[in-house]
């Protein structure tokens, strides 16, 4: 599960993503855009400025915007930077690994395999989904859900 700070943070590259190209976007258009605590959107937005994902812009005219294209993106790099390892358990993570405490054997350990399938499976999708191609997909399903209301509308 990924954490509501995770949630905050790709809810707020989305709106990056849109905004590509135009300019320093403010962290109060974020925060009111996808009702985010402003204090928390604060600390997340500089992380991923840390990590070099975003980059900021001071005084009037400023705010943050996108370091890199959000087609070279994607969420298992953002989740990595805001949440740490994606792997549900330490002992099958790529880049946190650490051998669980309570485990003898790990290549008898029955539960690995099963975690490996389930790191793979996260990962699959994680990685292939860019920040441009996840924004994409919400304003597409933002165009439906206009359309089918539109719809109902004029049936009333």
């Amino acid at each position: 599960m990924i954490s509501k700070k995770a949630k905050y943070a790709i809810k707020a590259l989305k709106v990056l993503t849109e905004e590509f190209g135009k300019g320093p976007i403010l962290i109060s258009y974020i925060s009111a855009k996808e009702n985010i605590p402003k204090k928390f959107l604060e600390a997340i937005l500089l992380e991923l400025r840390n990590h070099g994902i975003l980059q900021s812009q001071k005084g009037k005219g400023g705010g943050y915007l996108l370091r890199v294209d959000p087609e070279r993106v994607n969420l298992a790099q953002v989740l990595r930077v805001i949440d740490g390892p994606i792997a549900p358990t330490p002992c099958v993570s790529l880049n946190f690994y650490v051998r669980c405490d309570d485990c003898n054997d790990e290549f008898a350990c029955a539960i690995r395999p099963i975690m490996e399938r389930v790191r793979d499976a996260n990962l699959a999708v994680y990685e292939k989904t860019t920040l441009a191609a996840f924004a994409r997909r919400e304003a597409e399903h933002q165009e439906v859900v206009v359309n089918l209301v539109d719809t109902e509308n004029r049936a009333s």
